[in-house]
Parts: structure tokens; C-alpha cells; sequence
């Protein structure tokens, strides 16, 4: 257990909730655009500006968010006292995080395909794909917030 200040606890909390919204925010729309990519003739105009926003939105916003949310959310976690690690409401909001990070991992390829011009999936899956990331972070803020085990 790390013992943090109730100021300092504040600060990484805050920290820990803006790196999530910003990766939130990323893993919200890279499946958007990998609809519209989808749609895009290889090699065109848009196909190219595509590519480039993809990679930018994955590499400069995503990564670095998700790495500052798991730093400070480490942080966090490592306050809570060690009998609470245990406690069903932290086994399952962890669940849904090691999810987001499947997500993440899963979009990597996907930005890799359409970088390499070898996307073999559909809009449709896409538009689905959309939605994955939205339910686990439901699913980790009742977690986190309700405790409702």
C-alpha cells in the first residue's frame, strides 16, 4: 500500500480521470474513422488523410493517455487498502479495464491493416466495434463509483 496525502490523492485522481476521458476519447472515435476509411478507395486522397489522422489519433492521443490513465489508476489501486484488492468491485471494474485494453490492442492491428492497405473488415464490424469501448467504460465507472460488491 502506498499512503498518498488527501492532497496528493486529489491530484493523481484528477490526473487519473482526465488521461481517461482523453483515452475514452480516442478509442470513441479511431473506430469511426476506421467506418469511413473503410469506404475510401485505397490509395485516394481521403485514404491517405485517413491513414494520417488514424495514426496521429492512435499514437500522439491514445497511447499517451491510456499510459498516464494505467499510471495514475496504478497509483490509485496501490492506495486502497490490501484487504480491498480482493472486493468483487475491484476485480470486476479491473475486468473491464484489462477489456479497454484489448481494445487497444485490437485497434493497433487495425490502424497497422489500413496503414498497410490490407483492412479485410467490413463497416458494419466497425460500427459495432464503436460501441465496445463505450460499454466497458460503463461497465467500470458503476464499478468504481457504485460498488455494488
Amino acid at each position: 500500500m502506498i499512503e498518498l496525502s488527501s492532497e496528493a490523492y486529489l491530484w493523481i485522481k484528477a490526473l487519473h480521470i482526465i488521461s481517461v476521458m482523453a483515452w475514452m476519447a480516442g478509442m470513441l472515435y479511431l473506430p469511426r474513422l476506421f467506418v469511413y476509411h473503410c469506404e475510401a478507395e485505397k490509395g485516394s486522397e481521403l485514404s491517405e488523410t485517413l491513414k494520417i489522422m488514424e495514426r496521429r489519433l492512435f499514437y500522439a492521443i491514445i497511447t499517451p493517455a491510456m499510459i498516464s490513465a494505467l499510471i495514475f489508476g496504478s497509483l490509485l489501486f496501490f492506495n486502497l487498502e490490501s484487504d480491498t484488492w480482493t472486493d468483487g468491485w475491484v476485480i470486476a471494474k479491473g475486468l473491464f479495464v484489462f477489456g479497454l485494453f484489448g481494445m487497444y490492442d485490437m485497434m493497433r492491428k487495425w490502424q497497422g491493416n489500413f496503414a498497410a492497405d490490407a483492412n479485410i473488415k467490413s463497416q458494419k464490424f466497425y460500427r459495432i466495434m464503436n460501441e465496445v469501448p463505450t460499454v466497458l467504460m460503463i461497465g467500470a465507472v458503476i464499478f468504481v463509483v457504485v460498488k455494488p460488491f
